[in-house]
């Protein structure tokens, strides 16, 4: 069980793949909430009471106040701590392991997180259709049930894993490792991992990623980053999607951007959009920027639209 979020993780399966055969294979969960290599963060701070007084606004009931920064019935805070730190080592081993294997191999790997229903799976599909280089990208899907999302990547050519969670709301540097396994990546390529739509558990797995990119669309709260500063905080890039919804919207980007900059000031950001101005262009420079090879003829293929 994660000591942060509840979630059991039973009956994780990653898909395995034997002569062109896709069979699914169960998956121990392990889990680890270890903090992403950006934030030093071990949840040993000490915040007070649990319950704050508002005055003229009621109560607030804070079960993420003690020294370990959540609460689960029954369990103390000093074990709560005790129980994270040691799956937070675990999966931090094996985050390494992945880093460097992917290392090793050249590829670039991308760890995209959102809320559900930001357009993460939109955004990577026309993303690789731009890309065009279906022999050197691979996808990793993320999703507690269905392989609804690796059939839309698998429909651009791409290979495609799913990793399906069941009860977990997240993926782990151990399903990632896994999913490697079942995936050819070709050196100096290009890796997407599509995370499990969360803005809370994801924030804390270190999957063995180059860099974390964080979706928040248009059609949320300008406050999400303060709302869940733990995602912003880790992320390298933060991709505000739907942008073309605008018009219709009662929506100010620049209050968002300041909110995820107050959390992470030295955040990345653009705008995207997968139909309609502005378009893919922004995103497919800041890969090229990061990555390169694969990328640069269709980001300035985009540019210039």
């Amino acid at each position: 069980m994660c000591t942060v979020c509840g979630c059991d993780g039973e009956g994780a399966k990653v898909e395995k793949r034997n002569g062109g055969k896709v069979s699914r294979q169960d998956h121990g969960h392990n889990h680890s909430h270890s903090h992403s290599p950006n934030d030093g963060h071990a949840h040993d701070h000490v915040h007070g009471h649990s319950r704050h007084h508002h005055h003229g606004g009621g109560e607030r009931l804070d079960f993420g106040s003690g020294p370990a920064g959540v609460s689960v019935p029954g369990e103390t805070q000093a074990r709560l701590i005790e129980i994270e730190r040691g799956v937070l080592d675990h999966n931090a081993e094996l985050a390494a392991a992945n880093r460097v294997r992917l290392n090793k191999q050249g590829v670039f790997s991308l760890n995209l997180m959102s809320s559900p229903g930001s357009g993460k799976t939109t955004l990577l599909v026309e993303t690789l259709k731009a890309l065009g280089e279906t022999e050197y990208i691979a996808v990793i899907e993320g999703d507690q049930q269905t392989s609804n999302d690796a059939a839309r990547i698998r429909e651009t050519g791409v290979q495609a894993i799913q990793v399906n969670t069941g009860k977990g709301c997240h993926l782990d540097a151990e399903m990632v490792g896994k999913a490697l396994d079942q995936i050819s990546l070709t050196h100096g390529g290009l890796l997407f991992i599509e995370n499990v739509g969360n803005l809370v558990c994801p924030a804390s797995f270190d999957l063995g990623e180059a860099r974390r990119v964080v979706l928040a669309s248009v059609t949320e709260g300008e406050d999400k980053p303060l709302k869940y500063p733990d995602m912003f905080a880790s992320a390298d890039l933060m991709v505000v999607t739907k942008t073309d919804l605008l018009p219709h919207l009662d929506f100010d980007v620049d209050t968002l951007v300041d909110n995820a900059r107050r959390i992470r000031p030295e955040l990345d950001v653009v705008t995207a959009s997968t139909r309609g101005a502005p378009g893919l262009g922004y995103w497919l420079a800041w890969l090229k920027g990061k990555y390169g090879a694969v990328v640069s003829d269709a980001a300035a293929h985009m540019a210039a639209e």
